[in-house]
């Protein structure tokens, strides 16, 4: 009688499963090293466009990684010089980090470094911009971006003057984003941009912009041929031959307790200037007055409201007439009077 074995066989799966992952491991490193070469190829070709167009972008260290699931490239002491720009600005920033997801390639997402200098090139940096965080994000090919958004959370610039820097802006948090409504970034591009301030303010400027602000606008921008890079004299010439314009499709803007809300259409006129309407609507402007200094302007005269044209003004909104007094002149006033 034969006896029979009972011994259960030895299983491979478990080396053939370790055999699978690591050729998988290989194929894998193998695909991020080649999107990480012609990321590296992009990059380089884009600088070598740019560079003809008159913008040169530098990096004094350019290294690449984020193995295994992301690709950065990390730019330190990161410049640019806008040589077609006139006069030509020079523009550097501490670092550069730029990353995508190997799973989602066509997501660029930014973070710079600060401080930012701003000056002639060659020479020292006379504006200085800074912040906690900075990041853009770019939906879409480089060369065909179909969404792009820039956030920066407590940006601040100053006006360098020796030992003491001069605050020109400062705010809570700084947003724009852009998406393209219609054609291309190569055809005939329709862009909404949206802009965004919260606790913003301008201090050196006017005694009214010292107050911070929240904003809000959205804008459409019709007319143009293309987004390639190109000078701003240019691309203002394109929008005015082909009838551009810029639709304010929602503005809001918060100051204190005045509130002002706008709407319309505003476009080019044949001398380069903005030329449209715009309907606005502002709630407690009297609160702003006073910083506005127009509040002893408006104020009415101190005796009783006189007879005629100015008097006319007045009862039509009161301190009008007082207005019309304090920036007409003396021939203009008499020629009202005669008129009344």
């Amino acid at each position: 009688m034969q006896q029979t074995d009972f011994t259960p066989r030895r299983r491979r799966w478990p080396y053939v499963l370790v055999v699978l992952l690591l050729l998988a491991a290989g194929a894998w490193a193998g695909l991020w090293h080649f999107a990480a070469g012609k990321l590296e190829t992009t990059v380089a070709g884009w600088k070598e466009r740019e560079a003809r167009s008159g913008r040169v972008y530098t990096c004094a260290s350019q290294t690449i990684g984020g193995f295994p699931f992301r690709i950065e490239l990390q730019c330190a002491d990161a410049g640019v010089e806008l040589k077609s720009n006139q006069p030509p600005v020079a523009m550097r920033t501490s670092a550069i980090n730029v990353m995508a997801q190997v799973w989602q390639p066509t997501v660029l997402t930014s973070s710079f470094t600060g401080p930012m200098g701003l000056g002639d090139p060659g020479q020292p940096a006379t504006i200085m911009a800074n912040w906690r965080s900075a990041q853009t994000q770019v939906h879409g090919l480089p060369i065909a971006p179909e969404r792009v958004s820039i956030v920066l959370d407590q940006p601040t610039v100053d006006r360098a003057e020796g030992a003491n820097n001069q605050r020109l802006f400062n705010a809570g948090r700084l947003e724009i984003n852009g998406r393209m409504l219609e054609g291309s970034a190569r055809a005939n591009p329709v862009i909404e941009m949206v802009l965004k301030l919260v606790a913003a303010s301008a201090p050196t400027l006017h005694p009214a912009t010292a107050i911070p602000l929240d904003a809000d606008i959205t804008a459409v921008l019709r007319g143009l041929k293309d987004f390639s890079p190109k000078p701003w004299p240019e691309r203002f010439r394109e929008l005015q031959a082909a009838n551009g314009r810029i639709e304010i499709t929602n503005a809001r803007v918060q100051q204190g307790g005045t509130i002002a809300t706008a709407n319309g259409n505003l476009g080019l006129s044949p001398r380069g200037r903005l030329d449209g309407q715009l309907r606005l609507t502002v709630a407690n402007l009297e609160k702003l007055l006073p910083t506005l200094g127009l509040d002893k302007m408006l104020a009415p005269p101190p005796t009783a409201t006189p007879r005629g044209p100015m008097g006319a003004l007045d009862r039509i909104s009161p301190g009008l007439g007082n207005i019309a007094r304090q920036n007409a002149g003396p021939a203009l006033i008499a020629g009202l009077n005669f008129i009344g």
